[in-house]
C-alpha cells in the first residue's frame, strides 16, 4: 500500500471512448494501492464529449478533479497546468488509452517511496512486453537512440507515456521545461538525469492502440527539440541553472534503497 498521496493525471484531447474506460480502471487501481488519491483529467480542447463526460465523473466522485480548456494548448502544456493544480506528494500520468497496462502502475509509485525521485515505464528493456507495428518500433528506436547519443540520457525509452515523479522534483525542473507537447517528456527525464536525481527506469506491459496521435510532423518537431536541448545543456549553462534554483535547495534529496527490476 502507498502512504504518499498521489496525483494521477490522464491527459485527454478528443478521446471520449478511452476515457469511459480509463477513469474506472485508475480509480480501482488507485482504490486498491493508494491511502489517498485524486485523478485529474487535463482536457485539452475536445469536441467530442469528453469533457462532458469528465465533468459527470467529477459530479459523483470527489477525488475526480477535470481541468478544462478551450483552447488547444498541447499535452505537456495540459501536464504543467494539472500538476499545478495537483496536491498529491506523488505526481504520475498516463496516456488515456491505457497502452501501458495500469497494473503496472503501483510497481512505479513503489519506485518513490523506495527513495528514487522519479520512475518511468520503458518499452525498450528486454524485461518488457510490448505488441506494436514494425514501423513504430524503429522510428521509436531512433528517436530514442539520437537522445541517448546527443543528449547524454541513460534511459531507453522517453517517450513511454507512463511517468512517476515526487513532488518536490517536479517544483525544481518544471519552469525550465520549455516544450509544450510531445518532447516535454523527454525534457524533463533528461533535466531529471543531468540534475542527479535518482531515476528508475522499469519495464512494462505495453499494446499499441487503433490509432496514435504522434504523427510524423510530431517527429520532426521532437528532433529539433533535441537540438534545441543541447544547446540549452552546453551553451547556456541550464544545469547549473536549475541546481541552482531555490526550490531544489528546498528539496532534501532521498536516498534510494536497492530497487528491485519486477
Amino acid at each position: 500500500m502507498i502512504t504518499s498521496s498521489v496525483s494521477a493525471v490522464i491527459p485527454v484531447s478528443n478521446d471520449q471512448a478511452a476515457l469511459s474506460i480509463a477513469i474506472p480502471a485508475t480509480i480501482d487501481i488507485l482504490e486498491k494501492n493508494t491511502q489517498w488519491f485524486e485523478l485529474i483529467i487535463a482536457e485539452d480542447a475536445s469536441t467530442d464529449g469528453s469533457y462532458e463526460l469528465a465533468r459527470r465523473w467529477a459530479v459523483h466522485d470527489s477525488r475526480v478533479k477535470i481541468i478544462h480548456r478551450d483552447k488547444r494548448s498541447g499535452r505537456g502544456s495540459a501536464l504543467t497546468r494539472a500538476w499545478r493544480e495537483s496536491a498529491g506528494d506523488i505526481f504520475c500520468y498516463f496516456d488515456v488509452d491505457l497502452a501501458t497496462d495500469i497494473q503496472e502502475l503501483p510497481k512505479l509509485l513503489q519506485a518513490i517511496e523506495d527513495g528514487y525521485d522519479g520512475a518511468t515505464g520503458s518499452r525498450l528493456l528486454a524485461e518488457s512486453h510490448v505488441v506494436r507495428d514494425q514501423n513504430r518500433e524503429m522510428k521509436s528506436r531512433a528517436y530514442n537512440n539520437l537522445v541517448r547519443m546527443i543528449l547524454g540520457s541513460t534511459i531507453h525509452d522517453h517517450q513511454c507515456g507512463f511517468k512517476v515523479f515526487r513532488r518536490e522534483i517536479m517544483a525544481s525542473l518544471l519552469p525550465f521545461v520549455h516544450d509544450t507537447h510531445w518532447f516535454w517528456d523527454t525534457e524533463l527525464l533528461v533535466l531529471c538525469q543531468k540534475s542527479g536525481y535518482a531515476l528508475a527506469e522499469l519495464p512494462v506491459r505495453w499494446t499499441q492502440g487503433q490509432g496514435t496521435t504522434v504523427r510524423t510532423s510530431d517527429i520532426f518537431s521532437m528532433s529539433k527539440g533535441i537540438m534545441n536541448l543541447w544547446f540549452r545543456l552546453h551553451l547556456t549553462g541550464l544545469v547549473r541553472q536549475v541546481k541552482s534554483s531555490p526550490d531544489v535547495h528546498r528539496y532534501q534529496k532521498f536516498q534510494p534503497r536497492s530497487f528491485q527490476r519486477e
